[in-house]
């Protein structure tokens, strides 16, 4: 009786931790569509405009909004212990409103036929380096490892295009980025797997390390979306 109970133990921990990744996907899918629901409806009610000012570029509340996320994003990495499960989500669904908003830029500089043909692009291309991250035996540590890497060179080189305003650089930057933010989807995926498969399930820290894992997808997603949006995109 003690064997049969022993042995499935182990079926009952792969059973979880495959419900704790689908959860992860599911949260991310909610704020992906919190956030698309919202540029749409930003955009195609003329309030994008107002983050304009009459010289072109962002005035103060389009500035407020373009950087609150990554605050939030902060609030959430340092707040992880302090905040309950309740207000952690919260935050993710704060984050993806505002997120929304400041990418509701992208139908005033795209068409939308190649705004909906990138989204998809970028789905299909998600979900395929998702499944690999999942499936594959192979540890992704050290490509990991590499890829930060590579996003922390992303971030330096953007940043310095935007005083030079090269299109040549920042069209290497969006190819180098797409590389980067495919890779790190199957990394996270399987960094992710490993995590449902290693803790307590059913506890508060769960179902926060749930919403944190949805908010690393999230951010591969829209990440990929826009490199891939600044290459095939089609300009209004």
């Amino acid at each position: 009786m003690e064997n049969i109970t022993t042995s499935q133990q182990p079926i009952e921990q792969k059973s979880l931790a495959k419900n704790f990744v689908a959860n992860v996907f599911s949260m991310m899918f909610i704020a992906l569509m919190v956030s698309g629901i919202t540029a749409f409806w930003f955009a195609s009610s003329g309030m994008t405009y107002n983050l304009f000012s009459p010289t072109g570029g962002m005035n103060a509340l389009g500035w407020v909004i373009t950087l609150a996320p990554l605050g939030l994003v902060m609030l959430m990495s340092f707040g992880f212990k302090k905040l309950s499960v309740m207000q952690l989500m919260g935050v993710f669904m704060l984050y993806s409103l505002l997120t929304g908003m400041s990418l509701s830029f992208i139908f005033i500089i795209y068409s939308a036929p190649s705004i909906a043909s990138t989204f998809f692009i970028s789905a299909i291309t998600f979900g395929i380096m998702a499944f690999a991250g999942y499936t594959t035996q192979t540890d992704l540590t050290k490509m990991g490892s590499l890829l930060f890497m590579g996003l922390i060179g992303i971030v330096i080189a953007s940043l310095i295009n935007l005083f030079i305003g090269s299109e040549g650089i920042d069209y290497i930057i969006s190819i180098i980025g797409v590389l980067v933010f495919t890779g790190l989807t199957a990394y996270d995926v399987q960094k992710i797997k490993r995590i449902g498969a290693g803790i307590e399930h059913g506890t508060a820290s769960s179902q926060k390390l749930m919403i944190m894992g949805a908010l690393t997808l999230y951010l591969d997603f829209i990440n990929l979306f826009l490199m891939l949006l600044r290459l095939l995109g089609g300009r209004d």
